[in-house]
């Protein structure tokens, strides 16, 4: 029985449905089914007046729709929408908030070239540990940095982030810890000056537990992150028949749950692998498989970094070929 159906208040939906799709549902719900049911709480919250708690659920859908892959530039969108309408539904938090996601999605389209509003006196005093906006800013930078490829920030970043405690954060913190667990191996596979090899290591097994913990909840959601991480891990310990094994199953893990984005991730990564191992025919072909993934989930940012990648491996080829002639 859905929630709709056992409690027959309309203007009770949209509370309802904040607390349970954006609170607790992800937790073992897929986040598409989250983001379509938030969606439907901010509609209900409009046209029974709860105009506050409508927009708390638009909040939370932008939230769910950003990791579940959907399209960047109807996300985009979406949140102009919902922008729009603060116009006449005025909250300074609301807005601040929905900002903050915004220059997130304009970062992963193009880096924010052609289509970012910028973040300038949004989130206070950022030396504040009370100000929960700035929290929320950590996270986004850290993400952004991530996908930008500005390893050291995103480190930076996510460490702040990982160490704050307030429960509003869980799901952030849930998704952070994969990032962080990346960007970990990232640090010791670049093997930069200033980061503590066992600390990042110990990162990456946090991540792994946390990343195995909740997969046991929700499959769907937090399977392919898994394999993703123990294949980078396995990758770094010279594992070959393993890492291909777990970086192909999180790519058809992503693919089956509809994470367009991080089915193209986890194809970059083999490509890489593939790349240090001058197996240059498989590189380049997990890097278009990555290409057509990152084209349809809009970042034009990472189609031109893929892109770059396989030109250096059509030269390498070239070269191949050349001397073996």
């Amino acid at each position: 029985m859905s929630l709709q159906e056992r409690f027959d208040m309309a203007a009770q939906i949209p509370e309802l449905f904040f607390q349970f799709y954006g609170r607790i549902a992800w937790r073992f719900k897929p986040f598409q089914v989250c983001a379509d049911n938030l969606r439907r709480g901010f509609e209900t919250g409009l046209s029974t007046g709860d105009n506050d708690m409508g927009l708390l659920c638009a909040i939370h859908a932008i939230k769910s729709a950003l990791f579940s892959g959907a399209s960047l530039k109807s996300t985009l969108k979406e949140i102009d929408y919902y922008l729009h309408l603060l116009k006449t539904f005025k909250s300074a938090k609301i807005y601040s908030n929905i900002l903050i996601y915004r220059e997130t999605v304009t970062v992963l389209i193009d880096k924010g070239d052609a289509t970012s509003i910028q973040e300038k006196n949004l989130c206070g005093d950022l030396d504040d540990p009370s100000n929960k906006l700035r929290d929320g800013l950590f996270c986004h930078r850290a993400i952004r940095a991530y996908w930008s490829g500005y390893t050291e920030r995103c480190n930076h970043y996510s460490e702040k982030y990982m160490s704050i405690s307030w429960p509003e954060a869980r799901f952030m913190k849930l998704q952070m810890q994969f990032y962080h667990g990346l960007n970990s191996l990232d640090i010791l596979k670049k093997k930069l000056r200033g980061f503590s090899s066992v600390k990042c290591k110990e990162a990456l097994r946090t991540s792994i537990s946390v990343m195995r913990n909740a997969a046991a909840h929700s499959d769907w959601n937090y399977a392919n992150k898994l394999c993703l991480l123990v294949a980078e891990q396995q990758s770094l310990s010279c594992d070959h028949l393993n890492a291909i094994k777990l970086y192909d199953a999180s790519i058809e893990s992503a693919r089956k749950s509809g994470f367009i984005h991080e089915q193209g991730l986890a194809c970059e990564k083999a490509g890489f692998y593939y790349k240090r191992y001058g197996a240059v025919h498989k590189a380049l072909d997990y890097f278009k498989q990555a290409r057509e993934c990152y084209e349809e989930w809009g970042s034009s940012m990472k189609v031109d970094f893929i892109q770059n990648e396989l030109n250096n491996v059509n030269v390498q080829m070239l070269l191949h070929n050349e001397l073996a002639r």
